[in-house]
């Protein structure tokens, strides 16, 4: 069974599944985070949805690309989270099941490709700070304890 970090699901709503990828980008004794400037300020670890066809680590080089505007090297998965909550981009109430991988960022090459990102860089104790949700703070808590940030 996959672990549920954060609220639990409403029991009279109805989820809608969502796969995703993301991505623990340790640069230069910082991390790499995305945030997202839409209704309000969230910030994120880089990544998105696992589209139809699509494999989690495909997912996971495009969505970085189009967040960040990042090219990674060696994705290694840590583990897997899921929540439950709205995602008013999508009009939907998600049970999103988050992949969460760390990778070595390569290269800048662009700026952000997805509308209203902007990326972070961060050190450690900023950015567990600054992350929107409980199971991106866990894994990248986890990450730093391992010795690893």
């Amino acid at each position: 069974m996959i672990p549920r970090v954060g609220h639990a699901p409403e029991a009279k709503r109805r989820y809608t599944a969502r796969p995703g990828a993301y991505a623990i980008l340790p640069h230069e004794a910082r991390f790499l985070l995305t945030l997202q400037v839409a209704d309000r300020l969230d910030v994120q670890l880089p990544g998105g949805g696992i589209d139809p066809g699509e494999q989690p680590l495909q997912a996971l080089h495009r969505e970085v690309l189009e967040e960040i505007g990042w090219r990674i090297a060696n994705p290694r998965k840590m583990g897997v989270f899921r929540r439950f909550t709205y995602m008013p981009e999508y009009d939907l109430w998600a049970e999103k099941i988050c992949h969460i991988y760390v990778a070595k960022p390569v290269l800048q090459i662009a700026d952000p490709i997805e509308e209203d990102h902007e990326t972070l860089l961060l050190p450690a104790d900023q950015a567990i700070d600054a992350l929107g949700n409980d199971g991106d703070r866990l894994f990248l808590s986890r990450y730093i304890s391992m010795g690893s940030g």
